[in-house]
């Protein structure tokens, strides 16, 4: 949890991304996340949080469902969606939040 508090206060934006081994839609969110990161490159950060092995995490940001994305900008939460989102409506919010 120490890492992560760590990554979120970062100036540019974080998306966190709570999955789930077992979670198809989860499994979906990958390409999707390498498409964004390809786009975005260092002007985002992008962080896997699985659920299973945090479960404090998932908890603290009160995430019921997988997937569930989050966006950060200085420790702050600016955004939150469940389910699948796709690669251009994240590069419009990165953009949004820089």
């Amino acid at each position: 949890m120490e890492n992560f508090n760590k990554i979120i206060n970062s100036e540019k934006p974080v998306l966190v991304d709570f999955f789930a081994e077992w979670c198809g839609p989860c499994k979906t969110m990958g390409p999707i996340l390498k498409d964004v990161k390809s786009q975005l490159g260092d002007k985002s950060t992008i962080l896997k949080v699985d659920i299973d092995k945090n479960p404090e995490a998932a908890a603290a940001y009160q995430v019921r469902s997988v997937p569930t994305l989050m966006i950060f900008k200085n420790g702050k939460q600016v955004w939150k969606q469940s389910g699948v989102v796709p690669a251009t409506e994240l590069v419009r919010l990165f953009n949004q939040f820089q």
